[in-house]
């Protein structure tokens, strides 16, 4: 770590694979007046006299571990092979049926972490340490291992970069907020984005500046002209943005993934106008590539086992934003939310020194460290896989949600004649990618591409949780009276969107309406669907996002069968 950036009781920087600039970039100008006025939390910046060796610590309003009543905690844990590498090894629905408790037992293995570590190592995971009040960076066995797995898979281009854990990424994010925005400044994000991002930076006076996006994400080319040609005045007094906010695995909502030379084309945008890029991605292992219909996936996907794989794992992932990273203006958040369980409440930051020392310093007085529980049972877990073992692991759960991503596809497919139409990509994040048409079956062949008889349109997403699918609401019967009437276009659509929207609401399928993730500057929080409410504004009518992440086979199956009935019904 550059001595300009060491900072006390804090991860220790790990060195990248690449090579940063001869001078280190002094990025202190884009920390917010909040952030400044951070100090050292007096009592946290003892901690690290404490650890040392025959310190008699009487500083700390401390509770003796003799007080914690649990002298131990086990747990029965899924091995790391647990999951087939290929979503098809068995019949989908036999081998689901397996894993939701319709077959055999899964094979487990026990962990147990003690109040003491034998031989009092201070650096073993033990209840004695875990639960006390600690520092904010974790437990030291807990960021050795992200520090490895990070140069392992993300292979950093900055040598000065580090690590540091935060309370999962909706934590990591409202720490990047505070740290980096002030009130009445903007953050730069995908035209269509995850709503509780914005809801996080609203009530500090902090505005979404929305990029389009194409069949990748967000575009290098619309990023600089927005930046180029930025207006104060025209943006009613608004500051030109210095913060960018993105998911660039499988995009929430869209499913877009964006690939190493999008990255370095907006890398190099970031560089030009001085963008800190803080890069959530939470779907990051659930990049699961191009669908591939049912009647043609036979003997297609194979997997194998071993070093070679592991590393071929690694190098079809698409590359994170912190491996083009030569200068230091990237703030990743990664989460065990996706690959472990959200209830743990545990992730990391993975950026460079000052970030991160500022960053703690906002973790020291408001969450301090996450969970002690969580932590030294997640610890404990991956540190009993090993770094094969946990790959081995995210391995088997891409092939799960791929598979969970194909049962979806496939009853779309049963259930509807679905053509590929590139001229049916009227949503801009779709342009430039395989746009799938449905039609109603039994429809007669010269009618087929009719665009006056399709329902929706799709494409299939390459990562992620989500379908994002596009109801072809102006093919509706009722559309053009209701334009008639004197409805725009956009309040018409929306109009007979919410319609749809509470036919499946009434027959027991929620799915989220496309509003919620617009980025056009109105308020994101929708706490009620309100029938009366004017949405002309929101811009995603005729879009519902679909997660195929948590419903059984079998209510993912129904689902579909009931839209299908529904949309079905709805256009006649």
């Amino acid at each position: 770590m550059d001595a300009a950036y060491a900072f006390p009781d804090a991860p220790q920087a790990h060195v990248g694979v690449g090579a940063a600039g001869d001078k280190e970039i002094d990025f202190s100008h884009h920390l917010s007046d909040l952030s400044n006025a951070r100090k050292v939390s007096p009592l946290k910046g003892l901690m690290k006299y404490m650890a040392q060796p025959g310190m008699i610590s009487m500083a700390g309003g401390l509770p003796h571990e003799s007080y914690f009543p649990f002298e131990e905690i086990s747990a029965q844990t899924a091995l790391a092979d647990s999951f087939s590498l290929t979503p098809e090894e068995k019949s989908s629905f036999g081998w689901l049926w397996t894993l939701f408790g319709g077959g055999a037992t899964k094979k487990t293995k026990e962990i147990t972490i003690p109040k003491r570590a034998a031989g009092g190592d201070l650096q073993a995971v033990q209840l004695a340490t875990a639960l006390q009040y600690g520092q904010a960076t974790g437990l030291p066995l807990l960021q050795k291992f992200i520090n490895e797995f990070v140069i392992k898979v993300y292979r950093p281009a900055n040598p000065t970069t580090t690590t540091l854990v935060h309370v999962g990424n909706t934590d990591g994010w409202a720490k990047c907020v505070l740290t980096l925005c002030n009130p009445g400044e903007g953050i730069i994000v995908e035209e269509y984005t995850y709503p509780s991002a914005l809801a996080s930076a609203w009530p500090l006076g902090v505005r979404p500046v929305p990029i389009k996006m194409d069949g990748e994400g967000m575009l290098a080319g619309d990023l600089d002209q927005v930046l180029s040609g930025w207006d104060v005045e025209a943006r009613n007094g608004m500051k030109k943005p210095h913060v960018m906010y993105t998911v660039p695995v499988g995009q929430n909502p869209c499913g877009t993934t964006m690939g190493e030379k999008r990255k370095k084309e907006i890398y190099a945008v970031c560089v030009k106008h001085d963008i800190i890029i803080v890069e959530d991605d939470p779907y990051y292992f659930l990049q699961c590539g191009s669908y591939i219909p049912k009647a043609q996936r036979a003997n297609v996907r194979q997997a194998e086992d071993g070093k070679d794989a592991e590393e071929a794992f690694i190098q079809s992932l698409a590359p994170s934003y912190v491996k083009v990273d030569y200068e230091g203006r990237v703030i990743r958040l990664d989460t065990f939310s996706k690959t472990i369980a959200p209830g743990s409440r545990l992730g990391f930051f993975t950026c460079n020194p000052m970030f991160a020392e500022r960053l703690l310093r906002a973790g020291e007085t408001s969450t301090q460290a996450p969970c002690g529980f969580g932590q030294a049972l997640i610890t404990s877990l991956l540190n009993g896989w090993g770094m094969s073992g946990w790959i081995r692991w995210l391995r088997g759960i891409r092939a799960q949600y791929t598979m969970r991503r194909d049962m979806c596809m496939d009853a779309l497919y049963d259930n509807f004649d679905l053509r590929e139409d590139f001229r049916a990509g009227s949503i801009s994040a779709w342009d430039g990618a395989t746009v799938l048409v449905a039609h109603k079956k039994g429809v007669q062949a010269m009618e087929k591409y009719d665009s006056n008889t399709s329902l929706f349109s799709i494409v299939p997403p390459v990562a992620g949780m989500f379908l994002w699918i596009k109801v072809h609401v102006y093919n509706h019967p009722a559309y053009d009276e209701l334009i008639r009437s004197g409805m725009s276009e956009s309040l018409a659509s929306a109009t007979l969107t919410m319609r749809l929207w509470k036919k499946l609401v009434d027959n027991h399928i929620l799915w989220s309406p496309g509003w919620y993730f617009a980025t056009d500057g109105v308020e994101p929080d929708i706490p009620e669907m309100d029938f009366n409410a004017n949405v002309d504004s929101k811009g995603m009518e005729g879009c519902f996002r679909v997660a195929y992440s948590s419903a059984s086979p079998a209510e993912m199956k129904k689902a579909m069968d009931v839209f299908s009935e529904q949309i079905t019904k709805f256009f006649e």
